[in-house]
This record gives structure tokens, sequence and C-alpha cells, in this order.
């Protein structure tokens, strides 16, 4: 797990993936306001009063206008879901604008700078966790829930991302996560020759090595348990492994290696295809029941299992509101 965290720190240490990953994910019209020329890695370390320290963070920032944007990207790669994330996320945030304050970019009389807290999922478990931190916070009195923090995060899920979301041009977020998903080892050389293709100026030669890393230390062990990857330093030399290398692979690790994973990938696929129509279903009978959704409750939909979706499907058919649709 490790190396798969610094794998994926390694790409989005690049000002490229930072700006497809906004520009493909974040469906909000004030991205086109962005200055993307601008993306600037800022020190993702915060030090908190005792001395905690977070090394493990992607912050990076580009103007708005005049003014700074921050976007604080957590890559969330554990087997488990936390359900603690909103209030982690809000921690976040909150020591980011602390270092600013310490470190003078701030001063009295100044506003703080807007921060878009984003959280990349690539876990295999359901996304259960709530999207913003006052979910958490138990029902309070008249007059004191005005005090309840409100901050909320945005969430990518690549696992459960289909197939028109990833059908971007040239976006290197989505090959990126396009990869993860190939179905066939077939797949997977389409994707890196299109990376091959796009990445093919000398300024752009750490990012395509970023890329060789990650494939050759992180995604092809993955799928290919037990057999020992050769070192790769370049995408080309990805491209020449594979197709060197794949039919002999195939034959030798056919019970628990590559083709295991590649079947897997396919009823993944199968699986996320049957859950998005599903969700579309109950999207659209809640629209035309109760009007226009809360994000929140659109964004659990889109998370929940195909079996969930289903039962709240029923749910819906007679409930007398919303809040009833989403009852245990």
């Amino acid at each position: 797990m490790a190396n798969h965290d610094s794998g994926y720190k390694q790409i989005f240490s690049h000002p490229e993936m930072v700006r497809d990953l906004l520009r493909g994910f974040v469906k909000e019209a004030w991205i086109e306001q962005l200055d993307f020329a601008t993306l600037e890695k800022v020190g993702g370390s915060h030090v908190t009063d005792d001395l905690r320290e977070r090394m493990d963070d992607v912050v990076w920032r580009l103007r708005w206008g005049a003014e700074w944007l921050y976007i604080y990207l957590v890559l969330e790669f554990q087997s488990t879901v936390d359900w603690s994330m909103p209030v982690r996320m809000d921690i976040y945030v909150m020591l980011l604008y602390q270092d600013l304050i310490r470190a003078g970019q701030v001063k009295q009389g100044d506003k703080l700078p807007p921060v878009l807290p984003v959280v990349l999922y690539n876990g295999n478990p359901e996304w259960t966790a709530s999207l913003e931190v006052a979910d958490l916070i138990a029902q309070a009195p008249v007059g004191l829930d005005r005090y309840r923090p409100r901050m909320r995060y945005l969430l990518i899920d690549a696992k459960r991302l289909g197939q028109a979301d990833l059908a971007l041009d040239r976006n290197l977020a989505a090959a990126l996560i396009r990869l993860e998903k190939s179905p066939t080892p077939e797949d997977l050389r389409t994707v890196v020759r299109e990376l091959i293709d796009w990445l093919k100026t000398p300024e752009q030669t750490s990012l395509r090595r970023a890329f060789a890393v990650w494939l050759g230390r992180v995604l092809l062990p993955r799928k290919l348990p037990g057999q020992r990857v050769p070192e790769v330093a370049d995408l080309q030399e990805v491209d020449t492994m594979l197709a060197e290398t794949v039919q002999e692979w195939t034959k030798q690790w056919q019970a628990e290696g590559w083709t295991k994973g590649w079947t897997e990938g396919r009823q993944e696929g199968r699986q996320e295809g049957r859950q998005e129509g599903e969700a579309a279903l109950l999207l659209r009978l809640l629209q035309r029941r109760f009007g226009p959704l809360p994000v929140r409750i659109s964004d659990r939909i889109v998370a929940a299992s195909p079996e969930t979706v289903e039962q709240w499907f029923d749910q819906a058919l007679d409930s007398p509101s919303l809040d009833e649709v989403f009852r245990e």
C-alpha cells in the first residue's frame, strides 16, 4: 500500500495531473475561471501545536482572478472507509489556514483564501462516509444549530466512475483511472500508447517517468501477483515490455495471475454498469416525486451499492417524504 500511495503522490506532484483532475471531475462553472498556468505546489506539511506532522498530502494553489485558490488533495487508498473523513478534512483545511497565517501569507485584516478539499478514493468498498462534517453532529437545540460546522469535501470515487465519466479528450487524470480499470491487457496497452503520444515533449519527461514507475512498481505487480516485473523508467519501455511478455505471463499465471486480475476487472465493469443504471433511475424517480435533490442525497445514491439502491427505489414508490425513502 505504501508503494501505491507514493506512486500516486508522485504523479499528482505534476501540475498537468491536477489541472486535468479539476477540469475533468469538478463539475462546477467556476473551474473555467481558474488560471491553470499559475498552478504551483505548496508544502503539504502542517504542524499542529503538539508538533504532529502531516507529510502525505498534495497541496496546490492557482489564481482565481486576483486571488489564490488552494486545492487540498487527499489520496485515500485504504481497504476500509474512514467514517470520520469529514472531521479529518475539516482539520486539514484548518491546519492549512494556520500554516498560511504563521508563514505571514495571510495577515490581520486579510481574507483567508478559498480551499477546495478533494478526496481521491480508489478502494474497493463502497464509500459510505458522509461528505459533510455537519452530518456527523447530533441534532442541536433551536438556536445552537447555527454554530454547527458545515464544511464539505469533494469525493472522486475512481473505482465507480463509468466509461462516460472517463471519456475525456486527452485528460491525464482520466487516463490514470482508465489504467487502473483496464479490463484486458490490450486495453492497458491502448492507454499506455495514448500517454506516450500525449507526453512526448521534453518538458513532460518527468511525468512520463512517473507514470512508468507507477505502472512497473504498483499496477503491474498487483495484476501479476508473485511475478517479477522488470524495472522500467519510461512509458515506451512499458509498452515494449507488455508487447513482449504478456502472452508468456498469461500462460504462466492463468490461475492466479494476470488472467484472474482481468477477469475480476470485467466483472467489476459489469457491476459498475448495473450500479450506474439503477442509480440513474432512482434519481429520476425522486426528482419527479420531490423536485430538485440536495447534493448530499445525489452523492449518497451514486456511491451506494446496487442492492441498497434497489431498496431505496422500492421505498421511494410510496414514501410520503424524501427522508422516509432513506429510512433504515
